[in-house]
């Protein structure tokens, strides 16, 4: 638990503990000596954000970026790590604005840790069953239509509940997310915790706080979650929110089973009435008596301060220039602040890859032309704000410099997809070798229809769901089938007319289609659903409302087509083959440490 003290000498929104990283050392050192048992040593590093690898040796080290927001120098130092210690010279935006590195050494982890450290950026608790990364609205401070801006209160929330006694080894991990309306960009309603920013009259007085709501989740038994209290002002939720966990925590049932712990099998189990009937009967014991003010752990940040300032000169965005590539860049990754005379730029970074070169100069532009911050999004891409709107123009040709400016944020060719078997022991397959062929197909066919460019494609690399495919409009797990021969064939499930767009009340899981397409066969089958969609549908239906009326069993027959393999021959040998894979495939998944 963050102090007001610490708190306010922290140069991030997490403290960073000298002696915590110190204490670290040494345990790794007495690990590599042989002084602590394996089993022991996994819970302790998890804790400090270090992840182990399917291979062996290494770790991914996973730093928290709470509400993704970062500044120049924290890029900066995320890129001098990336040169130094990791051997494929990348960092890797995931789908919960976090920043993963991997094939680190783990002797080299204690000083990676540091040199984050310095510039306020912290792993602490960023795996293990704890208070994960909690993320944000990518647009909050920034965005017309919010209620007002959470950011100063996850950012409380963050500190508050890191290091809590409570939250150090719960039936499994909790992620949360603050949205600032009903919009809900930061997808609250897939989360164990959600907030939404809400202003009520309390006594006739306007009030703010957050809708809250608890439960929500992908992976097995994916849900939305439902409300737990419509209204709870921002003097409460703290202490709202550490109810429930003290329910969760005290859960033997949960811990039985780690598969089936998360805080949503509670919930379901309970029912949400039940379940909020006794975090009322826990907000009246002794400890919920004490005041939880979290107005000395609020994350203030007067962005406007530091912003550029708005010039009267020049053309609003172009500056008089009339490329092309940049307009059409312009019309889909900028939106205007609600602050008059700035831009909001998105950048689009394929698979959520950044260079160290990449890193650098988006810190660059970022301390020019954006008021020295950055934020990531959960689509792996990130956004600068507070441009002015003059130097729109200027800030492209520097991302073009960086190859950073590929047009189409969060359409249909900013394909999403977790790094599966390229690092992670619960993979099944390449679902980074898959997303890049999906995204090349994409590019490829050129899209102009404004019904498909605005759908989402993600993929997962297993059940779990990191990649967010449940919530797709096209999603793709990974797995695996049998050719003839018995030989096994890398393959993917799919799902269809999930959704994040629009308001809360729209997001929603896709359904699962009968059938599982070889990995090699899903870009052309992607195609061929596409194309049946073009041809079936009714004017402007979008892709959803097509898959509710024509239903998914549709989409079967587009399946079994391209289901069957053959024998494993020299014909064929490359469906046996993963994407980026030389050998023919074989299922290897270890033992993951989510659940450790």
């Amino acid at each position: 638990m963050t102090t007001a003290k610490e708190a306010k000498k922290a140069k991030g929104v997490i403290p960073t503990l000298p002696e915590e990283l110190d204490y670290f050392e040494s345990g790794v050192k007495r690990f590599q000596g042989g002084d602590i048992p394996e089993a022991d040593f996994v819970g302790f590093r998890l804790k400090q954000g270090v992840y182990g690898q399917r291979q062996a040796d290494v770790q991914m080290i996973r730093v928290k970026i709470p509400f993704g927001g970062l500044t120049a120098d924290q890029m900066e130092a995320m890129g001098q790590t990336a040169e130094t210690y990791t051997p494929l010279k990348k960092g890797h935006i995931t789908t919960r604005e976090n920043m993963q590195f991997h094939h680190v050494p783990l002797a080299e982890t204690p000083e990676f840790l540091r040199v984050l450290g310095d510039v306020g950026l912290s792993t602490r608790e960023a795996c293990g069953n704890t208070m994960r990364n909690v993320v944000g609205c990518p647009k909050a401070g920034c965005c017309s239509g919010e209620t007002f801006d959470p950011t100063p209160y996850a950012g409380a929330y963050a500190r508050y509940f890191v290091r809590h006694p409570v939250t150090q080894l719960m039936p499994r991990k909790v992620k949360s997310a603050f949205s600032g309306c009903e919009d809900d960009c930061a997808m609250t309603a897939i989360h164990d915790f959600g907030f939404i920013s809400k202003i009520q009259e309390v006594d006739g007085v306007p009030r703010k706080g957050f809708k809250v709501v608890v439960g929500g989740g992908t992976s097995i038994m994916p849900r939305i979650a439902p409300t737990l209290y419509d209204f709870v002002p921002v003097e409460e939720f703290l202490k709202v929110v550490e109810a429930a966990l003290r329910v969760f925590n005290r859960s033997d049932i949960e811990r039985k089973n780690r598969m089936k712990a998360r805080i949503k099998f509670m919930v379901n189990r309970l029912g949400i009435d039940e379940f909020r009937k006794l975090v009322e009967e826990e907000l009246k014991e002794p400890w919920a008596q004490q005041e939880i003010d979290p107005t000395p752990l609020l994350f203030e940040d007067d962005e406007l301060a530091e912003a550029p300032p708005v010039s009267s000169n020049g053309h609003a965005a172009s500056n008089g220039h009339h490329s092309p590539e940049f307009e059409r860049w312009a019309s889909t990754n900028t939106v205007p602040q609600k602050q008059p005379g700035y831009r909001m730029l998105y950048v689009t970074v394929p698979q959520g890859d950044l260079s160290p070169a990449q890193f650098a100069g988006l810190a660059e532009i970022a301390r020019k032309h954006a008021g020295g911050r950055v934020r990531t999004t959960q689509q792996q891409d990130l956004i600068l704000r507070w441009v002015p709107e003059t130097a729109v123009f200027k800030v492209w040709e520097e991302l073009q410099a960086l190859g950073l400016v590929e047009p189409g944020y969060n359409e249909i060719t900013d394909v999403t997809s977790c790094p599966g078997t390229d690092s992670c022991k619960l993979g099944i397959t390449s679902s980074m070798g898959l997303g890049n062929s999906m995204r090349d197909t994409l590019l490829d066919m050129k899209i102009d229809d404004p019904e498909i460019r605005k759908m989402h494609v993600k993929i997962s690399g297993c059940p779990n769901g990191c990649g967010l495919h449940h919530v797709a409009n096209v999603g793709f797990h990974g797995a695996a089938i049998k050719g003839a021969g018995g030989q096994q064939v890398p393959a993917y499930e799919v799902y269809l007319g999930g959704n994040t767009d629009g308001d809360r009340e729209a997001i929603r899981i896709g359904e699962r289609v009968s059938g599982r397409v070889p990995a090699k066969r899903a870009p052309a089958f992607l195609k061929e659903l596409l194309a049946f969609y073009t041809a079936e549908r009714r004017e402007g239906e979008a892709f959803n409302r097509f898959v509710d009326r024509v239903g998914v069993k549709s989409f079967e027959p587009i399946l079994a087509k391209y289901k069957e393999v053959g024998a494993l021959n020299k014909e064929t040998i490359d469906t046996y083959m993963d994407w980026g894979k030389t050998i023919p495939y074989k299922l290897e998944r270890g033992e993951g440490e989510c659940a450790v």
